[in-house]
């Protein structure tokens, strides 16, 4: 590829993103006014990533002009500035002067800054915030919540899966008494707990009458999964699971991957009558599946309402005492907005949403779920680790993470980085070097959650050290550019 061969293809990148702009206001009507041109940013960066650019970054780098890898917040200026270089270095006059609000370097990073200091209200002094996960006995001991502030936390997380009004309560006062004792604002940041696909409970018995109170699976095995409703009685010989969701049963279609447990059994939909599933076991890293474990159906797209009645129960609560609300099992821009709405409906338009994306369907739609979401002023997003992983697979859930933060960056949306940071450590005192360099790569996201554990505070203090130092090296890393089906299925939808 020569100099005039690069300006070409750049030029027509760059011509589609102008050309689009009709297109990119009207898609941006209806976002809030803090968020305007952030939105006109990240559906131009969809364009850009519809491409794959990898063949251009070694000239450009030769050139000694940027080689568009770290473009996400300010990608029209990047590629405008970069075709414009090109062409004065050929000895060209650049007469293109298009009508277009741009942002530049500096107001990226200043846009991006200001939607995290809106939407967490709180830390960010030259590091990632540090979310922490109440345990129980936070609602007891006020001393519990104070030493978390004392050693670090910046935000407290409460999850409303568990526990009661009175125990959560309890834990909004000690972090608001934290706070007065550290002498900042700690937010308080409230999970819903979204529907639950588990399985019930299981009363196996084999057949020479010994319980197991879980079902025996081994490859090459097939077990049934029934509706909890049917009302039809599963006798303590068969190999049959019940589950409490009907629409696990009802929307899984032939052929269907289906894992439980985190994914250690995963098979595939054989069978269907109206009331069970058939399901063949393709992979077994237990020798068992037991009750209350999690169930993922990554390619069955489900009847579900993202806010069941628990969580619609839970969110006047939510608007009274929280900062911030977490939003489970949200997978389509309609989804974000029926939240909204709930949240007006009880006076709790001051609350900050962040929108966990934790199922595959989530991330097939997450250009449509962001731009959504910023029709609020205070919006961000948790990368859910565990769900997502167990859905995409795990061979590709560091692309995946990568994704997201790149779209969110074009967003200027602030990134909460969850799931299982210094687990070990919090759980056994104890860090191993894995989760040491995954805590580092964490500084790239503008918050990461921490989990509870008997050892959450030397997690805490370990955790702000590492993120100091990391701030001091980078914020966000390069990459490659080859396209993003995200992008180009996003773009796709958004053009119609």
């Amino acid at each position: 590829m020569d100099i005039r061969e690069l300006e070409t293809d750049l030029t027509e990148i760059l011509a589609d993103m102008t050309a689009s702009e009709g297109l990119i206001n009207t898609l941006t009507a209806g976002v809030h006014p803090d968020h305007r041109l952030s939105a006109k940013n990240l559906i131009r960066y969809l364009i850009l990533r519809s491409t794959d650019l990898r063949a251009y970054h070694g000239l450009l780098s030769d050139l000694g002009l940027s080689s568009l890898r770290t473009a996400e917040g300010y990608v029209y200026s990047n590629l405008f500035q970069v075709v414009r270089n090109l062409s004065l270095i050929r000895g060209e006059a650049f007469t293109h002067q298009p009508d277009v609000e741009i942002i530049g370097y500096m107001r990226s990073l200043e846009l991006l800054r200001t939607h995290s200091d809106a939407l967490f209200q709180a830390g960010g002094e030259g590091r990632s915030r540090i979310m922490v996960t109440l345990p129980a006995d936070a609602a007891d001991d006020a001393s519990v919540v104070r030493d978390l502030a004392r050693h670090g936390m910046d935000i407290a997380r409460i999850n409303l899966s568990h526990d009661d009004e009175e125990e959560w309560e309890a834990m909004v006062a000690h972090v608001r008494e934290a706070g007065e004792r550290v002498g900042r604002h700690i937010p308080i940041y409230m999970d819903l707990a979204g529907p639950k696909l588990r399985t019930g409970d299981i009363a196996y018995r084999e057949k020479g009458g010994k319980v197991k109170g879980s079902l025996p699976v081994q490859v090459g095995d097939r077990i049934h999964l029934r509706k909890s409703s049917s009302g039809i009685r599963i006798k303590k010989t068969d190999r049959v699971i019940p589950v409490d969701v009907d629409a696990v049963v009802d929307d899984a279609r032939l052929d269907d991957r289906i894992l439980f447990d985190d994914g250690l059994v995963m098979g595939r939909v054989v069978g269907r009558q109206a009331y069970q599933i058939e399901i063949e076991l393709l992979e077994c890293h237990k020798a068992k599946i037991g009750s209350e474990k999690g169930i993922n159906l990554p390619e069955t797209r489900l009847d579900l309402p993202s806010l069941t009645d628990k969580d619609l129960a839970d969110l006047p609560f939510v608007c009274r005492h929280a900062d911030l609300v977490g939003y489970s099992f949200v997978r389509t821009a309609e989804d974000v907005r029926r939240l909204h709405a709930e949240l007006e409906r009880h006076a709790g338009g001051q609350v900050g949403v962040v929108l966990k994306i934790e199922n595959q369907e989530a991330f097939d739609h997450l250009p449509d779920i962001l731009l959504a979401g910023m029709e609020r002023s205070r919006v961000g997003v948790m990368v859910a680790r565990g769900d997502l992983a167990v859905e995409i697979g795990f061979e590709r859930i560091a692309e995946v993470q990568n994704e997201i933060l790149w779209l969110c960056e074009a967003a200027h949306i602030p990134v909460v980085w969850a799931t299982q940071v210094l687990d070990n450590l919090a759980k056994t005192g104890i860090p191993t070097r894995a989760e040491i360099s995954d805590a580092a790569q964490s500084a790239q996201a503008e918050c990461v959650m921490l989990n509870k554990g008997p050892n959450i505070r030397a997690a805490v203090r370990l955790l702000q050290g590492i993120l100091t130092r990391m701030e001091g090296h980078a914020t966000k890393r390069k990459s490659e550019l080859r396209a993003l089906n995200v992008a180009r299925a996003g773009l796709e939808r958004l053009r119609g």
